[in-house]
């Protein structure tokens, strides 16, 4: 079988200039870059001659971008008298329309995170609680986190190398195919 390398120029320079320019773009654009994802959510039972039961959850709130985050507000429909900023940063809470309160952190420097924890009582559950996360800059993006052990980074580059020849076999063959039919 002879190889039309002509096509496969044709072909892989287009791909390879699109994967190059996105993974530039990502590596050298500074911008905040903000997520967010729950903790935790507990529910305790005091036991005793009151038995009582209190609720719990947490937030965590990361900048993994490589830009400072301004003016991160956590907007809360309901906010608990009973919250904690771990580690303790400089925070105000700010009352909005609607009767939504929000925690605002001024600043938040690239690699940053802050784990907001929630103390109160029932009827309020954790969902009833935080509305959004955002900053000057944008809207934090929510991850859902399962506890997972992660690859390494080699193997994770080198699955993404063997997708990419993958994709390039595949659109050469297609390629291939459609210039046989022309004929």
């Amino acid at each position: 079988m002879n190889i039309n390398w002509d096509l496969v120029a044709k072909v892989a320079i287009p791909l390879g200039t699109l994967v190059l320019g996105k993974y530039l773009d990502r590596w050298l654009a500074k911008r905040p870059k903000l997520v967010m994802y729950l903790g935790h959510a507990s529910a305790f039972t005091i036991h005793g001659n009151n038995p009582s039961v209190i609720h719990t959850h947490s937030i965590v709130i990361r900048n993994a971008g490589r830009e400072t985050a301004n003016n991160v507000r956590v907007g809360h429909s309901v906010l608990p008298e009973h919250y904690q900023l771990y580690p303790a940063v400089p925070h105000s809470v700010v009352q909005v329309p609607d009767g939504l309160a929000e925690i605002v952190i001024p600043k938040m420097v690239p690699g940053e995170e802050v784990t907001i924890s929630y103390l109160y009582f029932p009827p309020l559950l954790w969902s009833q609680i935080h509305v959004y996360t955002k900053s000057d800059e944008g809207f934090a993006k929510v991850l859902n986190v399962l506890p997972t052990p992660q690859p390494p980074k080699w193997v994770i580059r080198c699955l993404w190398v063997v997708l990419f020849v993958g994709a390039v076999a595949i659109l050469y063959t297609i390629a291939e195919l459609l210039q046989r039919l022309a004929r």
